[in-house]
């Protein structure tokens, strides 16, 4: 339950990413808004401009109010950002329910990768957290599916298709809301902001659910002393991620910024490369997206459990480092014309095979590297950080180059995305963590401990 239903967070946002990519053909042509390729490049990078801001309020809000409250919170936002997105009748009204619908998402990671950390057991914690990132293209291919019947002009109308599109995530979200009643407050939050009974019941309940016990392997297990606080000042949160930890900070921003550029120039824009470059109509996208979806959830289920058995550092390096290696080779392919649309299509599930687990761990490391106080601040912060780096203006850039119409211009896009992959690679193997197997108390000190 603790999986399907913060997992669920971010099917969602594969599905409004897929579907912005899906239907950018449909909201090109007079039945739908009338978009050019510059502004179906716009909305992406307003979405993802919604999803920093709500990242970081949110972020800041789920260490103070708990996970458990803003889960809800921001399931809210996206519900009725989403549902008002299928009502648009511009483009400025388009950009602005895309903005509040990115907001919703944003806020969830940081309430649900924090939640991630705190509730599942060490020694597979890397396989999990990479493997609910990795539910992204289980939404990704929902929202290519979808695309595919609405789209269809003998199934609905082109005017009304792309608008019961969007009403894909808003169905699925109440489906959600029902799903998380069940889920606990992070018992590690409630310990340190002073709710030690409502913690141990927590725990006691856990324990009863799933046949633990609390008797000789608690014994066995470290104790730590925490001073009670209802927050942790601004400062103290700060200095905690720009100075005592600054070589962390330095490796999840990289991480972070290197994998937004990588997948958001490419995936935003597939439609476009798609329709502009190997001529298929806009109501055929979603048959390429599906595969495209496929190998990228396989990235991580099937390589997510090496993350916990080789260890973090050689595991994220060779991820990032093979997925920059494949993109810079597929650029030239592309460049010289040596690609159809099918093996076009196998060179991107093979590279983001790779790229799916390398991104799934730069949320990973964010959330596991920093102390219990400011985790999710720390995720919505380095989230914001790289997503505005290299995420908002990788849409934007493809846009352009996509309408400037050159082979040339696009591969230029990608070999720049393939060397942020690389760097990122080197700076993990220098400075990377080692958090394998280990309890989260022991790869960051709290900051109320004493």
């Amino acid at each position: 339950m603790v999986v399907t239903g913060l997992g669920a967070c971010w099917i969602l946002d594969g599905l409004e990413v897929t579907l912005t990519g899906s239907l950018s053909g449909a909201l090109k042509q007079s039945s739908g808004l009338g978009l050019s390729n510059a502004e179906v490049g716009t909305a992406g990078s307003v979405y993802l401009i919604g999803a920093v801001l709500g990242a970081v309020f949110f972020g800041w809000l789920t260490d103070r109010l708990g996970r458990r409250k803003l889960f809800f919170v921001t399931l809210a936002v996206y519900l009725a950002a989403t549902a008002a997105t299928a009502l648009s009748w511009s483009f400025s009204s388009f950009a602005l329910f895309r903005f509040l619908t990115g907001a919703g998402i944003g806020g969830e990671y940081a309430a649900i990768n924090s939640a991630i950390q705190e509730l599942i057991p060490a020694r597979f914690r890397g396989w999990t957290d990479l493997v609910i990132n990795g539910s992204f293209w289980i939404g990704a291919a929902l929202g290519a599916a979808g695309s595919i019947v609405l789209l269809d002009p003998a199934v609905v109308a082109p005017a009304l298709g792309w608008r019961l599109a969007f009403l894909i995530g808003a169905a699925l979200g109440l489906i959600i809301v029902f799903m998380r009643r069940w889920l606990p407050e992070s018992p590690r939050w409630l310990m340190t902001h002073g709710h030690l009974e409502a913690a141990t019941a927590v725990v006691t309940e856990i324990a009863q659910r799933y046949g633990g016990s609390g008797g000789t392997a608690a014994r066995d297990l470290p104790v730590i002393r925490l001073v009670r606080r209802t927050h942790t000042p601004l400062r103290e949160v700060m200095r905690a991620l720009f100075q005592t930890y600054r070589r962390r900070a330095l490796v999840g921003l990289s991480l972070m910024a290197a994998q937004a550029f990588f997948y958001n120039a490419v995936f935003f824009t597939y439609a476009l490369i798609l329709i502009d470059f190997f001529g298929v109509p806009a109501t055929g996208v979603g048959w390429y997206v599906l595969p495209f979806a496929v190998g990228n959830f396989l990235g991580p289920l099937l390589l997510g459990r090496l993350f916990d058995v080789l260890g973090r550092r050689i595991m994220i390096s060779s991820t990032y480092a093979v997925s920059g290696l494949l993109l810079a080779g597929n650029a030239l392919a592309f460049r010289y014309g040596l690609l159809s649309v099918q093996t076009q299509t196998v060179a991107w599930m093979v590279i983001f095979f790779f790229a799916s687990a390398a991104a799934s761990s730069a949320y990973l490391t964010v959330s596991e590297t920093f102390p219990l106080e400011v985790r999710a601040l720390a995720i919505a912060l380095f989230y914001a950080l790289g997503t505005g780096v290299g995420g908002i203006a990788g849409p934007w850039l493809f846009g352009r180059l996509i309408e400037i119409g050159s082979r040339s211009s696009v591969a230029a896009g990608y070999i720049l995305g393939a060397t942020l992959m690389i760097a990122a690679a080197a700076i993990e193997w220098r400075f990377g963590v080692d958090a394998e197997r280990k309890p989260l108390e022991a790869v960051a000190r709290p900051l109320a401990q004493r």
